[in-house]
């Protein structure tokens, strides 16, 4: 079953219109073909209204049982309000080809401007691309742009961001031409260790890369660092896996960040066995010459009549392959469009509250582990909706018994961080009740006994 239902637009009066069209008074008309003793003669004995999420749930589960996830790391499970596929659906949308004639893609060209104005609002930046292929390649295109900029070859990058990113940035970079070189996390709070990177900073760094939050959902401390950064002359990238939590953060350009690249798989895309995904790009207005992929801009016709164009489109396929900014051959329209509509219908009140509940529901899984004997919090900051969790014994044996429970009960970290054998990293949406939550409880305290 498809994970999203049906979208029905028509109001009243639409409807009326449509009665009068076809010469019928009501819609029962429509059905006076069938035989009186073949029609419903009473109301549906229906239980009380549900809401959306819950509805799709309750017919999901009439199919199959549904595992409660507490995955993420990278992948989230939002809801997607059902406009979002109604929309992108329609078929003037089912390409992500790139417009290259505007008389004939002004749709297109528009909602790709939306998109970058939204994007541009989410981020505090000046200006955003119309879109590149994932959080992981947007980030490591910011290191490539950063170098472009500044001449310098050193990059400094936290340890805390996505590990999975850190390894696209690190195929994407020449080792001729870049060097990273990891900042290191703090063990007790999870967070970047400023000490460190101010250590590290001298007139050979190029940038520093944060992620915010960061792979542990802790919320980085971002105005202590983007001052230190500028006046060593680099440029302080922003990264991120979880575009949701701008919701109620700080934007990052009011941090002090010069790019920001990330993920926007949780703006109306849904999680999909590995894609697709959505790679938000966003820059100052003076570094825009050397951002990669391309640019949606307004104009006017000959008639006056307002129209959209491609304005700046800096790779291989338009200029001298030498000049190119990037190779990227096509974007993520599609999914940029999904975006775009998820973001337009919650509006800024209601990407707030959609932010409020993963943040509120996630304190409540992390009291509810706290009381568990076997179980602790590795880190001190505060996160956003992911957390750390350190427990006793094997964490795949713990996972294994969850599973028995029907719960995917998190993602284990010593794949990625050795030091951290014992640790789970859990994330809650708003997707997740609050029972299921007990029962995640419930299941670990009886897993660790």
């Amino acid at each position: 079953m498809k994970d999203h239902i049906r979208y029905i637009p028509h109001t009243e009066e639409n409807c009326r219109e449509m009665l009068e069209t076809v010469g019928a008074n009501k819609v029962g008309d429509l059905f006076e073909i069938i035989p009186n003793e073949y029609r419903l003669s009473k109301s549906l004995n229906l239980p009380d209204p549900l809401s959306e999420p819950d509805l799709l749930r309750h017919l999901q589960g009439l199919q199959s049982p549904i595992l409660s996830s507490f995955m993420g790391g990278g992948a989230y499970h939002h809801f997607i309000p059902a406009v979002v596929s109604a929309l992108t659906s329609r078929s003037e949308f089912y390409t992500a080809y790139t417009p290259y004639q505007p008389e004939i893609s002004q749709g297109t060209l528009q909602a790709i401007f939306e998109y970058q104005t939204l994007i541009c609002q989410l981020t505090g930046m000046e200006v955003s691309n119309a879109s590149l292929y994932d959080g992981a390649s947007s980030l490591a295109e910011a290191v490539l742009m950063a170098q472009r900029i500044t001449k310098r070859r050193r990059i400094l990058l936290s340890q805390a961001t996505h590990p999975e990113y850190r390894m696209v940035i690190q195929t994407y970079t020449d080792p001729d031409k870049e060097e990273l070189v990891l900042i290191p996390y703090k063990k007790e709070e999870g967070r970047t260790d400023h000490e460190a990177l101010f250590d590290l900073l001298d007139e050979g760094v190029g940038a520093v890369v944060i992620q915010n939050p960061n792979f542990f959902g802790v919320v980085e401390d971002l105005l202590a660092i983007g001052g230190r950064v500028h006046e060593a002359g680099a440029l302080l990238i922003v990264g991120f896996s979880e575009a949701v939590a701008y919701g109620i953060l700080k934007p990052p350009g009011d941090m002090g960040a010069d790019i920001v690249a990330g993920e926007g798989q949780s703006l109306g895309i849904p999680v999909s066995y590995g894609g697709p995904y959505l790679g938000i790009f966003a820059t100052r207005e003076r570094f825009v010459r050397n951002m990669p992929g391309r640019l949606v801009g307004e104009t006017v016709d000959l008639e006056g009549k307002r129209g959209f164009v491609l304005t700046l489109a800096t790779r291989e396929q338009h200029i001298r392959r030498e000049r190119a900014t990037s190779n990227i051959c096509t974007n993520e329209g599609l999914c940029a469009l999904m975006a775009t509509v998820f973001l337009s219908c919650l509006g800024k009140n209601g990407l707030k509250e959609l932010a409020t509940m993963n943040l509120s529901k996630t304190e409540y899984t992390k009291r509810a582990a706290s009381q568990i004997h076997g179980c602790d919090l590795a880190f001190s900051s505060p996160t956003f909706n992911e957390f750390v969790l350190k427990v006793d014994g094997d964490p795949e044996k713990v996972l294994e018994r969850l599973k028995g429970e029907g719960i995917i009960g998190g993602l284990p970290l010593r794949k990625f961080y050795p030091e951290l054998h014992h640790h789970l990293l859990v994330t809650v949406t708003e997707m997740m009740k609050r029972e299921e939550i007990d029962r995640w409880a419930e299941a670990l305290e009886k897993a660790l006994s």
